[in-house]
Parts: structure tokens; C-alpha cells; sequence
């Protein structure tokens, strides 16, 4: 059983509610990201995505627009992240999920690539311009290497196609809030909760919510019908505010347990 696999089966168990933050990894620079991980799996990160900087995001708001851009600029690329997750896995037990697009991976290789992150503690890889059909050999490279691909639907997807999602997808699928970018919203979308609880009918995995989660009074409205949450550009917001390393690292740390607290609390 992999990581997540086994985050979600330990979460069950405990009757919570995964809560799965977002930063982008090099973002002002790749030692802020090193110390940054392991003070989001101490205040209660369950699962941390690492975003993989790139120069055409095309869904991402931008918050994380403009994060990718400051990571770039500070020199950070698919390879360095991947040394950095080796780094990192000693420190941290919670699993890591690098969500990029296809272009550094594809540039990399598929099965070089695939390799690469098994071997450094990499436990999924979320790619949101890559639909299975288009993805079916990358996927299939991550699977056959024991990292988890993590695929994505959203209020549109038909049931016929959250069946398929759910086949292929694993460690959790990924549901996306709203169409559009993501970014902080005030509100949650007023039909999430019947798109959620349809998804998690067809799926025999854990179905977690992103785009747009910004508030713990959110995350505890959404962790009643899903498996989890996903938090990114609010917690990116409130690291980039702050002028210092000490002042960041305490923002998300602040910020992170305030989110997780409803998620600890039975349905």
C-alpha cells in the first residue's frame, strides 16, 4: 500500500478528513520550500502538494500565477524539486504530490521521469492539462514505478467519465470546486456538496476538494461530504505577505492548523 493510500485508510480509521495543502515548491526559493514542508506536516497536513513551477500555467488564478513566476525567476526546475523531495523525505512521513503540468515532465521523459520520483520519495503527481485519454503511457510510466496518478474532475464531468476517472486514478481522485482557476473564494458553490456525494458514489477512492477553499468554515463545510481538502492559493497568499523566513513558516503554520481543526471532528 502506497502513502496516500495508506494516509486516507489511517484517516478512516480516525474518522477526519484529509487536509492536503498547496505551495509552489521554489517559491521566493527552494530553502523557504525545504523549511516550509515540515512545518505544514507538524501543524497537520495530512498531505502536501508541491507545485512544479511553470511558465504557462493555464489554471491557475493569479495567486499561483504569480508564485510560479518567483520560483522560476529564483532558478527552480523539475530536477532541483526532485532533489529537494529526496531531501525532504527523511523529515517528513505525510505523502508528497508534485501537481505540475505536462510540458517539464513530458521534457524529461516519461519513463525517466517516472523513475526519478519513485526513487525520491515522490507519492503522486497531479497534471491538470493532461487528460487520461492523452496521459494513458505517463500514467501508466507512474504507475508501473509506484507513484500514484492523481486525476482530476470537476462539476461538468458526466458520470460516465467520473467512472473512468475513478478507475484510473489513485490515491484519491481530485475534484475541482469550480470551473475556472483556481484562487481564494468567499463563497462554496452552492452545488458542490450534490457533485461531491455523485462522485464518491461511483468512485472506490477518496474523492478531495480544491479551487477556490480559502477559510476553515469552508473546509469544515466541505469535509462533511468529502474525503478531504485541498488549500492553495489562500495559504500562498498569506506566505508571500510576510517579509521573513520566521514570519512565513509562522503564517502557514497558524494557517494550516486553524484549517485542519474542523477536520479532526466527526461528520
Amino acid at each position: 500500500m502506497g502513502r496516500l493510500a495508506g494516509c486516507f485508510e489511517v484517516l478512516r480509521a480516525r474518522g477526519e478528513r484529509a487536509l492536503v495543502p498547496f505551495i509552489t515548491a521554489g517559491d521566493p526559493d527552494l530553502a523557504t520550500t525545504a523549511a516550509l514542508v515540515p512545518v505544514l506536516a507538524e501543524a497537520g497536513a495530512d498531505a502536501i502538494e508541491l507545485g512544479v513551477p511553470f511558465s504557462d500555467p493555464i489554471a491557475e488564478g493569479p495567486t499561483v500565477q504569480r508564485s510560479s513566476e518567483r520560483a522560476l525567476r529564483a532558478g527552480a526546475t523539475l530536477r532541483r524539486i526532485l532533489t529537494l523531495v529526496k531531501e525532504l523525505r527523511p523529515q517528513v512521513d505525510v505523502p508528497l504530490v508534485l501537481m505540475g503540468y505536462a510540458n517539464p515532465f513530458f521534457h524529461m521523459g516519461e519513463e525517466r521521469f517516472a523513475a526519478a520520483a519513485a526513487e525520491v520519495g515522490v507519492d503522486g503527481v497531479i497534471v491538470p492539462d493532461l487528460p487520461p485519454e492523452e496521459g494513458e503511457s505517463f500514467y501508466a510510466a507512474l504507475e508501473r514505478a509506484g507513484v500514484d496518478p492523481v486525476l482530476l474532475a470537476s462539476p461538468t464531468t458526466t458520470p460516465e467519465r467520473l467512472a473512468l476517472l475513478s478507475r484510473r486514478s489513485r490515491g484519491f481522485l481530485y475534484y475541482v470546486a469550480l470551473t475556472g482557476v483556481t484562487g481564494a473564494r468567499a463563497e462554496v458553490a452552492e452545488d458542490l456538496e450534490a457533485g461531491v456525494r455523485r462522485a464518491r458514489e461511483l468512485c472506490d477512492i477518496p474523492v478531495c476538494v480544491g479551487f477556490g477553499v480559502s477559510t476553515s468554515k469552508q473546509a469544515a463545510e466541505i469535509g462533511r461530504y468529502a474525503d478531504g481538502v485541498v488549500v492553495g492559493s489562500a495559504l500562498v497568499d498569506r506566505i508571500a505577505a510576510e517579509p521573513d523566513l520566521p514570519g512565513r513558516l509562522e503564517a502557514a503554520r497558524a494557517f494550516v492548523a486553524e484549517l485542519k481543526a474542523p477536520l479532526r471532528k466527526p461528520r
